[in-house]
């Protein structure tokens, strides 16, 4: 399989409203209250005490839910550590496949982005509530950085596979066959397929070098790029400084990733280097 870039974003969900209904609903205030009228309820044989309970809870659902202080106080931060929690379980995971060097510099990435969090808070001229959706976008790269190391990894891996010696050395071989034998002849047929097969197999580990290159290169840039916003947001004043920026990055690692699957997409039916000669 040729190298694509992972994405497995794609298979969280993409509902971002916070599940006020559960949250006021589960929580353990409310369902104390409940179990403790229930079971009051139960010990005296007062079942007036449950009814009114399920009224107060019945109106407590339906205006909780909807309570912009509680919103605001507790469940949107809630939700964002529900969320967050999530992002870290995610890239913890990757971080774990990555090589010794590249999960130095996954380390070195997110501790600089730690950075421009901390200077973004102590740059008097921006609200920090401007850069909130740009800053989460570093998490979005950091996530970036790690599918590409990935990649790069599993690149790494099978051009190591690659026996450019033995390659080029049946190619030569096959290409005397087909000199060699007239037209029509079977031999010639079967030469001519391991040639095309050898071809492939030869494109498809110039196609991967080229793509193990853009990737690595583009991780460079992520670096150099965190570093530069790290010098310049201490006196950023526009906020969309910082989000051209960042869209820019995520736009270069969006062009590798389609570019990979179209070349995972053409070369398919190579996996397997015996398929033609098979055939």
């Amino acid at each position: 399989m040729i190298c694509a870039v992972p994405d497995d974003r794609k298979r969280v969900s993409t509902d971002d409203e916070p599940p006020y209904r559960r949250y006021a609903f589960l929580n353990p205030y409310n369902l104390s209250l409940l179990v403790g009228a229930g079971t009051a309820a139960a010990a005296t044989g007062h079942w007036w005490i449950a009814v009114c309970a399920a009224a107060t809870e019945g109106l407590w659902m339906l205006f909780g839910p909807d309570s912009k202080v509680l919103q605001r106080t507790l469940w949107e931060k809630r939700w964002e550590r529900s969320k967050r929690g999530d992002i870290e379980d995610r890239q913890n995971k990757k971080f774990t496949r990555l090589t010794p060097e590249d999960q130095a510099r996954a380390t070195a990435l997110r501790d600089q982005r730690a950075r421009i969090q901390q200077l973004a808070a102590d740059n008097p001229t921006i609200a920090v509530d401007l850069l909130k959706d740009e800053l989460a976008k570093l998490d979005g790269l950091l996530e970036d950085f790690l599918d590409l190391a990935i990649v790069c990894g599993r690149c790494e891996t099978q051009l190591r596979g690659f026996d450019v010696v033995d390659l080029q050395r049946r190619w030569q071989f096959y290409q005397d066959q087909v000199k060699h034998f007239p037209k029509g002849d079977k031999r010639g047929e079967v030469a001519a397929k391991n040639l095309e097969v050898l071809n492939q197999r030869k494109n498809r580990m110039d196609v991967m070098q080229r793509n193990l290159q853009t990737a690595r290169g583009h991780m460079d840039l992520m670096e150099n790029s965190f570093r530069l916003l790290g010098d310049e947001i201490v006196t950023m004043a526009d906020p969309t400084e910082l989000a051209t920026r960042l869209d820019d990055l995520r736009i270069g690692v969006q062009a590798i990733r389609e570019t990979s699957e179209e070349v995972e997409e053409a070369y398919d039916d190579v996996e397997e280097p015996g398929k033609h000669m098979r055939g």
